[in-house]
């Protein structure tokens, strides 16, 4: 049975990855107490073939009873349950922004006199142990819905213990590091498309871009370094049963430069057979 605890901070987009894993076939259920899920789990487990892919979300609306999540987890660990954790998370901006537009109430708001700045802090606190302990974490400050359920997708449409599922993402530094990356790679130093007139309101994806990227000896020399230690270090994170590996290589805007490495990275690891995925988050800034 693949069995997937999903939490993270509110407001963050459980609620869709939910519907996203629904959709693949997952057997879900929402706000569960902590203190209910092995019991859930051996239910599911007895009934064989039914409950193959079992998802449970609990988060901070349990109140109090979130508090027993950590105990949970190890009485599962110690009784062979074996469970993978998803943890949606986003910037404090973008949930505190998204709270003001549904005019939604933060489930910590009380204890923090309403504010919702401080009830955001106040939670990403008490959820960063989880956060530490998660197999997956998806950064939904910059998705869509579509991208959002495409991730997930990639993610578990396959046999997620059988492979390492890597993320390539382009970025700007400019609009922040995403804040799942495992890995990243400035490439800030290789010549910008930007400053041609007749490229700059190009993408790294428009051949005219992307051949102007890598005809450098400078690119030509971080490509080759790159796609060596990325080669080199997926076996080890395989032997170490990393599940997802975030990939993330950034330029200043995210339009150019890393659009064209991190969409070369992904084509290679494709040709070499692994499991991976390409979000160009800031494509369209």
């Amino acid at each position: 049975m693949e069995f997937l605890i999903v939490t993270g901070l509110s407001g963050a987009g459980k609620s869709r990855a939910v519907d996203a894993l629904e959709d693949i076939g997952f057997y879900c259920v929402d706000n569960i107490p902590p203190k209910l899920i092995p019991t859930f789990y051996d239910l599911c487990a007895k009934a064989g073939n039914t409950f193959s892919r079992v998802a449970v979300v609990t988060d901070i609306r349990g109140g109090d009873m979130f508090s027993s999540l950590f105990e949970t987890l190890d009485d599962l660990k110690n009784e062979d349950k074996h469970y993978r954790i998803l943890f949606l998370d986003a910037n404090d901006y973008v949930l505190i922004n998204r709270f003001k537009e549904t005019r939604r109430k933060h489930p910590l708001a009380e204890n923090n006199l309403g504010s919702l700045e401080q009830a955001v802090k106040l939670e990403r606190e008490i959820l960063r142990p989880v956060r530490e302990k998660a197999d997956y974490i998806i950064d939904t400050s910059f998705l869509s819905p579509a991208q959002l359920k495409e991730r997930i997708s990639n993610l578990f449409l396959g046999d997620s213990s059988q492979a390492l599922m890597v993320h390539c993402v382009s970025f700007g530094f400019k609009y922040g590091i995403p804040t799942e990356a495992d890995l990243v790679f400035d490439v800030r130093c290789l010549p910008n498309p930007f400053y041609i007139e007749e490229l700059k309101h190009l993408t790294g994806l428009d051949e005219p871009v992307y051949s102007y990227v890598m005809k450098w000896e400078q690119t030509k020399g971080v490509v080759q370094r790159l796609i060596s230690l990325i080669d080199y270090m997926l076996p080890l994170y395989c032997d170490e049963g990393k599940s997802q590996l975030v990939i993330a290589i950034g330029c200043t805007g995210g339009k150019h430069r890393s659009v064209a490495l991190a969409q070369l990275l992904y084509d290679h690891l494709l040709e070499n057979g692994h499991r991976t995925s390409v979000n160009h988050r800031d494509i369209q800034k």
